[in-house]
């Protein structure tokens, strides 16, 4: 490998979306030199992608203990409450801050800030901006900060030592570049791609859990994917597909089956408006139940639709359906990973110099089932925070003072979306995962670390092996929860198992095998419990 440019700073940080470039901004302030490596444009995050808004506590009816309940509620038995009343207290001060930069969000006719419910709150406390396009509205104003961003470069390792991380080790169209960095921040976003159908943008590769999982961190909780239950369904639609935010429903649609019949009634006390997995659940069994491949949602009495979701009729108009006057055809898609690499609630992993912040980041927030609008909240929260921990390693020597020598494990991507989509989807079983697992690993092949100096020719087969990775360790972790908890389903454990009511964290050992562990409540940091699977072995 030929270094073609170097760079020296004080923190690096992976990823363009609202958690990384919050925590660019903290610690700019506080005088750090910072990098961000974007293997995109501008706007090419899942924040950009966000529409239903920000969970916030609301200043009347409302409170944080209120909230609190909500989220431990929807996460099914696995919230660290500490961490949720940590975050949710942050959450106001988060977005005053983002205010001042210059977001703009919806205000009503008192000229107050305007508030919807969705599924899972018992309150209208989400904050959105231009009707649906909140993402949007906070990836502008966070770009607009002008912060130094490294577009169409990808992360290929981060490299510790002794004292922790070194640095980076990254590829761009400029050729191979080494950043030496004594702090490294993941805001990678999700794992979308995982899967043949999904909310996320194509760089939701998975790229922070395998960086992670390199360096010697840990991840947890990495089985509980979220699927939304309604993303706008086209026949033979593949890649990212458009989200129908559940404000929606919060505003009043309803979902009905081919037949016109409520979908949700008699499931869930909060009908429609039920955390996401109980939604994407009663989606599925009805779906399979009539044999077919979507519902319908009716927003059809929802006053001013197009005025109230301009974003979502645009992408149904696209589709040929008119919402104002026809039902619109959903189904479930992978939406967002609860899990992720274990970190405090200022980002910091088990590795020193190591942080996380956003989707990629397993706080404590979620549990098994993330309640809906605490993404964007997490994410300028923690990013905040992490941007500001970094702070405690200026100073630190680090210099990558020889490369390290890896290869690339990696499956075709069309064969992991396959195994992934068809047995590790809304609900699955001990034998489909087995199946996942023994096609990904007939399918692995190792491939050199790529040595031409374009990161476009290489990017796909870097993203692969996180893909790859990614998905070895996600069938392992859904493998080994043999209940049904929020939105991990296992058809033949449809219940929850009260001593199964702890988290998985898992690591990657030298020899490639996953080591998995039970993360107590009180400490991410010690180990319960210890067992080692060896992953080429297949799923047990």
């Amino acid at each position: 490998m030929t270094v073609s440019w170097e760079a020296e700073v004080d923190l690096v940080i992976i990823g363009g979306g609202v958690a990384g470039l919050t925590a660019a901004r903290t610690a700019s302030l506080r005088g750090l030199r910072v990098l961000i490596l974007s293997k995109g444009g501008p706007t090419d995050t899942s924040t950009q992608y966000a529409q239903g808004g920000i969970a916030v506590v609301a200043p009347q009816g409302d409170s944080v203990d209120s909230h609190v309940r909500d989220t431990v509620e929807a996460g099914a038995g696995l919230c660290e409450v500490d961490a949720v009343r940590s975050i949710v207290e942050g959450g106001q001060a988060a977005v005053a801050a983002l205010t001042d930069l210059g977001a703009v969000f919806d205000h009503g006719r008192d000229g107050q800030i305007s508030r919807t419910r969705e599924g899972g709150h018992s309150t209208r406390r989400i904050i959105h901006a231009g009707g649906d396009a909140t993402g949007a509205e906070v990836q502008r104003a966070l770009n607009a900060a002008g912060l130094p961003v490294m577009f169409g470069a990808a992360a290929l390792r981060v490299v510790t030592g002794v004292d922790g991380v070194q640095g980076v080790i990254a590829v761009s169209d400029n050729g191979f570049g080494v950043v030496h960095t004594p702090s490294v921040l993941l805001a990678t976003g999700g794992l979308g791609q995982l899967y043949a159908l999904s909310t996320n943008p194509p760089g939701a590769t998975g790229d922070g859990v395998a960086l992670a999982l390199w360096a010697g961190a840990a991840v947890a909780d990495l089985e509980f994917v979220q699927f939304h239950p309604t993303v706008l369904y086209t026949p033979g639609g593949v890649g990212r597909r458009p989200l129908i935010s559940e404000a929606v429903r919060g505003e009043g649609a309803v979902l009905v089956d081919s037949q016109g019949n409520s979908v949700t009634a008699g499931v869930h006390p909060r009908g429609d408006l039920a955390p996401r997995d109980v939604v994407s659940r009663a989606i599925a069994e009805r779906m399979r139940a009539l044999d077919t491949d979507h519902v319908f949602l009716d927003a059809r009495a929802v006053d001013g639709f197009a005025q109230r979701f301009p974003t979502i009729t645009a992408s149904c108009l696209a589709a040929g359906i008119d919402p104002v006057t026809q039902l619109i055809p959903v189904a479930p898609a992978a939406h967002y990973q609860c899990g992720g690499v274990l970190t405090d609630t200022h980002g910091r992993t088990g590795v020193a110099g190591l942080y996380a912040a956003g989707e990629v980041a397993r706080t404590g927030l979620h549990g098994a089932n993330r309640l809906a609008s605490n993404s964007l909240l997490e994410g300028l929260v923690v990013g905040e925070r992490a941007g500001a921990a970094a702070v405690e390693r200026v100073g630190v020597h680090a210099r990558i003072d020889e490369l390290p020598s890896w290869t690339l494990e990696r499956a075709d991507r069309a064969v992991v979306q396959q195994a992934m989509t068809e047995h590790a989807s809304v609900v699955r079983d001990g034998a489909g995962l087995a199946g996942a697992m023994k096609r990904i690993d007939a399918e692995t092949s190792e491939v050199p670390v790529p040595r031409t100096d374009s990161a476009a020719r290489h990017l796909r087969e870097i993203e692969d092996a996180a893909l790859t990775l990614t998905a070895r360790v996600l069938l392992t972790a859904a493998a080994a929860r043999t209940e049904s908890r929020g939105c991990h389903t296992r058809a033949e454990y449809p219940n929850p198992v009260d001593d199964r009511q702890h988290s998985t964290a898992i690591r990657l050992l030298p020899d490639g095998a996953l080591e998995m562990s039970t993360v107590p409540d009180d400490s991410r940091e010690e180990e319960a419990t210890r067992r080692t699977s060896r992953p080429r072995t297949g799923v047990q």
